[in-house]
């Protein structure tokens, strides 16, 4: 009794746990798992980056190649000429199984005829390792209309569900087009003029040709690839460098040294007259955007996703939020303005790699003259885009490597380039005098060009924040570059490992560009650290976006996306229905 007397005396006497003090000590405890979590999200990196998904295994194909001749009885898109300005954007889709859901699609785009509503083309697309279970080949025809959106004239579907070493092929075989998602304005100008003469047809027709080359050679049997013609295109921006207020080489006078190659045709003119135009062109203001399509396939560790670094670049890249539909469909809008086929548009194309390919590279980049730095992306399908980029002048442009790749989620690789020359091309170029930095003589500023590619190197670099290319790959990436350009030494940089090295070259390329005048009418904004991945205007122009009504140009920003988007409304209905892979049918 006396026991338990007093074990009751010190109950009582010690003071009882207040109910607020468990509620305090549950919050630390959930706070401290809190943090524990958050550091562990601070220590992972963000999503994206190297993808080192393996390509689906499967038996060889075959190599095919499509030819689009002509087409017939075309519906008139303007008014004003009874014409139109036509073009074909194709797509091939198989059976085959992609690494990622949100792979591209294999495509493929010919030049613009100007005003015709019986376009000849006569291009071929050579496309390998085509399954034995055949395709379907999607081309669509479009009225281009730099100024405004391009619109649909119509599409045509070919339907081969299987092909083998007897398949026989598609001669010069009459596809009707189909006019459901074609202009109702073109069609209802063509069906009045029709009204007025019996030689006007309403319904118009496609001419292609599908030729078997035989097997393809190489254990790649789990993908398609592009394996020619390696085409390029030079796109010119007027109004944009106009923004910039300054003059490239032609001015003075550099574009006569600069000649090109045989093979390049615009408009069907002759060679003097392609000399004279371009001259004329490049000594204007004007932007320039580049297009090379390389010989596939390109090395299949060369797969890269966009990185996370924001949370808002999941939706833009998606269009999953309001916010990323906004910043997707303007990339795509900067996009496809950019690399338009308008009339100042130059282009042509080679068989295969060769020194005159390699050449026609080193023109399309001025050679060594200028000090200049591009930016670049190279499509899964090879097809390597690249624009002038400094700090002299920035274009609006959301994110450099975004926008060239046309907000595509997955890319091979991505980063900047430029072009040394040699003082001997028997040397590495890491280990001799190169301009820049140093005048060696026997080129730019002061005199023609060598025309020999032994004397140049291409410097290639990782330095894209916005997929953030392995770095343990450039030498893939160097292997595939030396196989397109036979004869350019190529020399590859870490933009982190050799951060210190390729940081000086950068800086003497920029010294370069100052000392030879005031040229760059072309390029994109280029900052110190993050050159290539543009976060914080990203992130900016995301939450001004966001945002609402904040003052007078942030109004006109978004009246100006609103347009865009307005603008591409139809062209992005019939782009979303075509998205959908088409399996092979029926045999057209």
């Amino acid at each position: 009794m006396e026991n338990e007397k007093t074990s009751q005396t010190k109950q009582a006497s010690q003071p009882k746990a207040h109910h607020s003090d468990a509620i305090a000590t549950k919050l630390f405890d959930l706070q401290d798992k809190k943090s524990h979590v958050t550091e562990k999200k601070k220590d992972k990196p963000p999503a994206g980056g190297h993808d080192e998904t393996p390509i689906p295994k499967a038996a060889p194909g075959f190599t095919l190649k499509i030819t689009f001749h002509r087409a017939l009885s075309l519906p008139m898109a303007d008014i004003n000429s009874l014409s139109s300005d036509p073009y074909i954007l194709a797509q091939l889709n198989t059976d085959l199984p992609t690494r990622h859901k949100k792979d591209p699609h294999m495509r493929f785009r010919t030049p613009t005829i100007r005003r015709s509503t019986n376009p000849v083309w006569n291009c071929e697309w050579v496309i390998a390792n085509v399954p034995a279970s055949g395709f379907a080949l999607k081309a669509r025809i479009y009225d281009e209309d730099p100024a405004d959106h391009d619109d649909r004239l119509g599409n045509v579907h070919v339907h081969v569900n299987g092909i083998g070493e007897s398949w026989g092929g598609i001669k010069e075989q009459d596809f009707r087009i189909k006019k459901r998602m074609g202009s109702k304005r073109a069609y209802l100008v063509r069906g009045c003029a029709s009204m007025f003469s019996s030689n006007i047809k309403l319904s118009g027709t496609l001419v292609i040709s599908v030729e078997l080359l035989g097997r393809t050679e190489g254990d790649y049997g789990g993908r398609v690839w592009t394996v020619g013609p390696c085409a390029w295109s030079q796109h010119f921006s007027p109004m944009i460098g106009r923004l910039a207020g300054t003059k490239d080489p032609g001015k003075d006078g550099a574009a006569e040294k600069y000649k090109y190659a045989p093979n390049m045709s615009i408009f069907n003119l002759s060679q003097s007259a392609i000399s004279i135009a371009v001259s004329l062109l490049i000594s204007s203001n004007s932007f320039q955007a580049n297009q090379f399509q390389l010989e596939g396939p390109v090395p299949s560790s060369l797969y890269h996703r966009y990185v996370e670094f924001k949370p808002f670049v999941a939706g833009m890249f998606n269009s999953k939020s309001l916010r990323g539909r906004i910043l997707n469909r303007a990339l795509h809008h900067q996009h496809s303005r950019i690399y338009n086929y308008d009339r100042t548009t130059v282009y042509g194309s080679f068989p295969s790699p060769s020194i005159d390919m390699t050449l026609k590279f080193l023109e399309l980049v001025h050679y060594d003259h200028g000090g200049r730095i591009y930016t670049y992306v190279m499509t899964l399908d090879g097809l390597w885009r690249f624009t002038e980029t400094g700090k002299e002048f920035g274009i609006d442009l959301l994110s450099k490597h975004t926008m060239h790749s046309d907000v595509n989620i997955y890319i091979a690789y991505s980063g900047e380039f430029f072009i040394r020359r040699l003082k001997t091309p028997h040397k590495s170029p890491l280990e001799q005098e190169t301009h820049p930095p140093v005048d060696i003589g026997g080129g730019p500023p002061h005199a023609d060009p060598p025309a020999d590619p032994s004397y140049y190197s291409l410097v290639i670099d990782n330095d894209s924040g916005t997929y953030r290319p392995n770095a343990k790959l450039l030498p893939d990436l160097k292997r595939f570059m030396q196989h397109n350009l036979p004869g350019l030494k190529i020399v590859t940089l870490d933009s982190q490992g050799d951060a210190e090295r390729m940081g000086k070259m950068k800086t003497e390329q920029r010294e370069r560009k100052k000392k030879e005048g005031s040229h760059q009418a072309y390029m994109q904004d280029d900052g110190d650290s993050m050159s290539s991945s543009d976060e914080e205007e990203l992130d900016r122009r995301a939450a001004e976006l966001e945002g609402g009504d904040k003052g007078n140009s942030q109004k006109k920003e978004k009246k100006g996306l609103r347009g865009w988007i307005e603008g591409d409304r139809d062209r992005e209905r019939g782009q979303t229905e075509d998205e959908i892979a088409v399996r092979p049918g029926p045999s057209g």
